[in-house]
């Protein structure tokens, strides 16, 4: 008889965990009989959804109700999988649980970012989901260590499974089609991400100040988010010289977003934390060459296969981006490095590693 494993499915259209989740579920579904939580029209998109079970779930993140739902709809199984650290804190009828925790930038952020609400909420429920949790899965030897640090817990029980890139979306065709469609310029470095603090995009727009002549493709939305950085915006809109060269697509179709990495000239991060950091490795897989912040979980990632930059001085991002830019032989080198180094990652392999965990739970 196969395990039965239930996992909360609402954040899968998020755009870090949405990402994980929705490649990881799918190599899992022949092993166990799984159900997902979360909105049934939204599941119903994915071809393998004729083979999971759904139970409709729709209450928001970190909220009240979502926690008398989850307590209410969890089924009977021998597994509940959070893919998140907002984990139900009431009984489940659940043998055992399983989260993953990505990171702990909500502990681990500068004071101001958050409110002193969100950041007691956020200590409250991520080290409730650790001691809660029979395994705590997280991304990088990076995240586990930040876990540790805020989360006091037996460090046997912390699994690092890394995240990953499908290869097959990413195959490096620029289609002129969707570059119109997002009304995106013939010459552009790229960014892809949320526009949040941590992804330091300030810091970027200074840096473009001295690039002459460069145009910026954010893909991703510039508000709406629960932590957004509003300056970003406001830095833009209130700049004619940004104004003219900065381009934010909102959102970006699956199927689009591997002809905006190919398009680039170059992918920038300048992030100052990530618990893994997935677009490096989706511009790698575009054949797009990186320039990377150092910071946090970066290095375990990129390794030697990109140019690293200062994230917090304008000046060494732009010199960066400019060299790699303007030399085909750099870019050459690091396209040839890129796609070495995805080669360490695959969500299959991710996904049996997690399946081997569960089994043996």
């Amino acid at each position: 008889m196969k395990t039965v494993l239930a996992v909360d499915f609402r954040m899968c259209r998020a755009s870090g965990i949405g990402t994980y989740i929705r490649n990881i579920v799918p190599f899992l579904i022949d092993s166990f009989d799984i159900t997902l939580l979360g909105n049934p029209e939204e599941i119903r998109t994915f071809t393998w959804a004729d083979r999971v079970k759904l139970i409709e779930t729709s209450s928001g993140i970190y909220s009240v109700r979502e926690q008398a739902e989850l307590f209410r709809k969890v089924p009977r199984c021998d597994v509940f999988w959070s893919p998140h650290y907002n984990v139900p804190l009431l009984p489940l009828r659940a043998g055992k649980r399983l989260v993953t925790v990505h990171d702990a930038y909500h502990l681990a952020a500068e004071s101001g970012i958050f409110s002193a609400v969100q950041r007691a909420y956020a200590k409250f429920v991520m080290r409730r989901a650790v001691t809660l949790s029979d395994i705590v899965l997280t991304v990088s030897e990076f995240s586990k260590t930040e876990i540790l640090k805020y989360c006091p817990a037996d460090a046997a029980k912390i699994k690092v499974v890394y995240n990953a890139v499908d290869e097959k979306l990413f195959s490096g065709a620029r289609n002129t089609d969707v570059i119109k469609k997002y009304s995106l310029p013939d010459d552009y470095i790229l960014f892809v991400g949320n526009v949040k603090p941590n992804k330091n995009l300030i810091t970027l727009l200074r840096a473009m100040d001295l690039m002459e002549g460069v145009n910026l493709v954010i893909a991703g939305k510039k508000d709406g988010f629960i932590t957004g950085d509003s300056a970003v915006a406001a830095m833009v809109n209130g700049s004619e010289k940004l104004k003219s060269r900065v381009f934010f697509t909102g959102y970006i179709d699956d199927a689009d977003i591997p002809s905006v990495y190919a398009a680039a000239s170059v992918f920038v991060f300048p992030s100052l934390y990530e618990g893994f950091g997935i677009p490096p490795l989706e511009a790698q897989a575009s054949g797009c060459p990186v320039v990377s912040s150092p910071a946090a979980s970066l290095r375990e990632v990129c390794a030697e296969s990109v140019v690293y930059c200062d994230p917090l001085n304008p000046a060494d991002i732009a010199e960066k981006v400019l060299s790699v830019r303007n030399s085909a032989e750099l870019r050459t080198g690091l396209i040839n490095k890129g796609y070495e180094n995805i080669r360490r990652f695959g969500w299959e392999k991710s996904a049996r590693k997690i399946e081997e965990i569960i089994k043996g739970m």
